[in-house]
């Protein structure tokens, strides 16, 4: 391979492999938001301690020491004042952080996915890439804006509190901690193998509702006028009762260990336990009445961190979860680009012993030898599943062979820029994406600079100009909002795109599939007055079509079988004859009687 033909994946960011690495690259602001937040815990305890020893110094016998009491009532004030700055300034960082790794998130998967082979989105699920992009880099809100002060009180609350009881009567502060270690003890049942598996399932089929959801939406005109609402409607209903199951599979599985925890850091069972244990301790004389004060109120202090402990795990969990699905779209390689573009050289296509499959060990197309020459018309021929919607979309780069090489213009297609490959390469497919946007700019999106009368030439060529004239507001009607175009309309749109285009190298599948008679007739002479060398391939299935190729290949079972003009093809009596007298008897068979 010659030095421009070395590859490159540009655009790439190295965040480690690891979910969580991909907020790596903001350490400094996490570390910010924690600092603040266990600053802000520590000083919060400063209310309750001086409570504690105001308690305590009042309850002691002798003079009281006024000095000491309103030092400690202005070190308690202190305190709170303290918490509110830091929580203020820890949640106000946390939210800009949040705001910041979900854009950097989404700038990310926007780079990759467009830089991702276009057949990628072919094999990929709308819903599932939705819930990406729209919850799954949402679900880092929780963990980036509330986690940090959740996880940080519950761990520096207890433990500094746990450290002050510790110096007032160490027994009580054992007899304290037990509400705590039972709760603890149960964390462990939340983490079984089981359960993490029931969350990924739960996961999974809240993306198959999703995308049962998108499918449904996009196809309902389709599926109610082919009478197949109560299939779709299945679908659906057949996606949530599956997540109904798992869901409450999962919910009876840790039912009992969330019960658990509850009642073991409820605040009666924990003020019961500190009771029982302080009276046993005062009765017996060795701890003084005024010290089950701190215990009291520090020991109720203890339940509610943990809790929230709970709590930020499981964000913690999602998030990863989460950040695991969106770091699998970032992984997926970039559609390699050439260190040093080359430039073709006309625009002469050839498959050169082209080999392609989507799954390893399973080949769609194989060995394919074929030469498209300029101003010819070439016909692609075959069973459905021979490979022919395959084969076209390795001439604008969807996919990449696994063996042989695709030239344009005497030039391997990995060698083109992606600018220069789809200035020469147009397209027109059967499933036709029209964009939210106003018709004049679905047909200029090639040429977003082109004229209203350019807009308006290609829109005649073929054959919806009248039609958009009769739209609300004609070429500024906004497709989606105030009106919808049928599936034939919808391709002369995407038709009327390519020819404004004017790529050298047309490919055209099945793009008239949804017309009527007419209008394929208007549209099959327009493509054969085009003129000039353009190459221009096409998926036929019609024999008007076929009839006015230059040459017709058929493939079969991903090999190219036949190859040839129609009038040689038919008189040699194969596969395609077979084809054709069959797509003839079809005909005839749905013509009334007399019309034969």
């Amino acid at each position: 391979m010659t030095d421009t033909q070395v590859r490159v994946s540009a655009g790439s960011v190295d965040t480690g492999s690891s979910p969580t690495g991909l907020l790596r690259p903001h350490a400094g602001g996490f570390a910010a938001v924690v600092i603040l937040q266990v600053v802000g815990a520590i000083a919060g305890l400063a209310p309750l301690l001086a409570v504690v020893e105001l308690g305590r110094t009042l309850l002691s016998s002798g003079p009281i020491d006024e000095r000491h009491v309103w030092l400690v009532v202005l070190a308690g004030a202190l305190g709170l004042l303290v918490r509110l700055v830091c929580t203020a300034a820890s949640s106000g960082i946390g939210h800009l952080l949040d705001n910041r790794v979900q854009l950097s998130l989404r700038r990310q998967l926007a780079d990759r996915l467009g830089r991702v082979p276009i057949g990628w989105f072919s094999r990929r699920r709308t819903g599932e890439l939705a819930k990406v992009v729209g919850e799954d880099v949402s679900a880092v809100h929780p963990v980036i804006a509330h986690a940090p002060g959740e996880l940080v009180s519950a761990f520096v609350v207890p433990l500094v509190s746990l450290v002050y009881l510790f110096t007032v009567d160490w027994r009580l502060t054992l007899i304290t901690l037990i509400p705590v270690l039972l709760a603890v003890a149960l964390v462990p049942l939340m983490m079984t193998p089981t359960r993490l598996r029931e969350q990924e399932d739960f996961d999974a089929a809240m993306g198959r509702i999703a995308d049962a959801v998108v499918e449904f939406v996009q196809g309902i005109a389709v599926v109610k006028a082919f009478g197949g609402s109560e299939r779709a409607h299945r679908r659906f209903r057949t996606a949530a009762d599956h997540f109904a199951d798992i869901f409450l599979r999962m919910v009876r599985g840790l039912a009992g260990v969330a019960a658990g925890m509850q009642v073991a850091l409820s605040p009666p069972f924990v003020l019961f336990a500190v009771l029982v244990g302080g009276t046993v301790l005062i009765t017996s004389g060795g701890m003084a009445p005024a010290d089950l004060l701190p215990f009291v109120l520090l020991g109720l202090g203890l339940t509610a961190p943990v809790a929230a402990l709970g709590h930020g795990f499981d964000d913690l969990q999602a998030a990863r979860r989460a950040l695991g699905r969106i770091r699998d779209v970032l992984d997926e390689p970039a559609l390699p680009g050439p260190a040093q573009p080359l430039t073709p050289h006309g625009h002469r296509v050839e498959l050169r012993d082209v080999r392609f499959g989507y799954e390893a060990g399973h080949e769609v197309l194989r060995g394919i030898d074929l030469v498209l020459e300029p101003g010819t018309v070439t016909a692609l021929v075959g069973p459905s599943g021979s490979g022919k919607s395959t084969l076209v979309q390795l001439l604008p780069r969807f996919f990449d062979p696994a063996h042989g090489a695709v030239l344009l213009g005497g030039v391997d297609l990995r060698s083109l820029g992606a600018g220069e490959l789809y200035r020469t390469v147009s397209f027109v497919f059967q499933d036709v994406r029209l964009l939210r946007a106003s018709v004049a700019d679905n047909i200029a999106l090639s040429v977003p600079h082109a004229d209203l009368d350019d807009v308006v030439r290609a829109a005649r060529l073929a054959n919806i100009h009248d039609r958009i004239l009769e739209l609300p507001h004609g070429y500024d009607t906004l497709l989606g909002d105030e009106t919808s175009l049928s599936g034939g309309e919808a391709q002369r749109i995407s038709l009327a795109r390519a020819l404004l285009a004017d790529a050298p190298v047309l490919i055209l599948d099945e793009a008239t599939a949804f017309a009527d008679p007419q209008t394929e007739q208007a549209v099959r002479r327009t493509l054969a007055t085009l003129g000039g060398d353009r190459t221009i391939l096409v998926i036929a299935h019609r024999l008007e079509t076929i009839a006015d190729a230059d040459t017709v290949v058929v493939l079969d079972n991903g090999a190219i079988v036949e190859r040839g003009s129609p009038a040689d093809l038919l008189a040699q009596r194969g596969k395609f004859a077979d084809f054709f007298d069959a797509h003839r008897a079809a005909i005839a068979a749905t013509e009334p009687p007399g019309e034969h």
